[in-house]
């Protein structure tokens, strides 16, 4: 087997390739990120306390403007600075985590009901399926 042969092996997209049945992805709403969850938790616990920016910025010692921009999802902080702005919020990191993982689960039960309906479909999920030599036990496991 040739060098050229062994780097061209199959590629098994974890997505499925759009089909003709499938909504125009426009029509979907959009994978939520998780620092724009991370940022809205941040935020709206910020607001909620009827704290200023500056206040926060202050008391947990990240500048005022990377601080807005994580909450704005414009940047992906660190563990660190997260846990910073959570304990000037009176909140643990685990607090900030959980809530941004409620929020998404939410928002992903929607976005999975609104492709059901545009699908025809119940349930709105595609199979899970392995590949690999060796069947599930030794497979790659693949969910879309």
């Amino acid at each position: 087997m040739t060098i050229r042969a062994t780097n061209q092996a199959d590629v098994i997209p974890l997505r499925p390739l759009p089909t003709a049945a499938d909504p125009a992805p426009q029509d979907l709403p959009r994978e939520p990120l998780w620092r724009d969850l991370v940022g809205e938790v941040l935020r709206r616990e910020r607001r909620a306390q009827g704290r200023t920016l500056k206040d926060v910025s202050e008391a947990s010692r990240i500048s005022m403007a990377y601080l807005s921009e994580v909450e704005r999802g414009r940047k992906e902080a660190s563990s660190e600075v997260l846990a910073a702005a959570a304990q000037a919020l009176g909140l643990s990191l685990a607090d900030v985590l959980a809530l941004a993982g409620e929020r998404l689960v939410s928002l992903t039960a929607a976005r999975t009901r609104t492709r059901s309906r545009s699908l025809g479909t119940t349930g709105g999920h595609r199979p899970v399926r392995t590949t690999g030599p060796a069947g599930p036990m030794g497979g790659v496991l693949l969910a879309a």
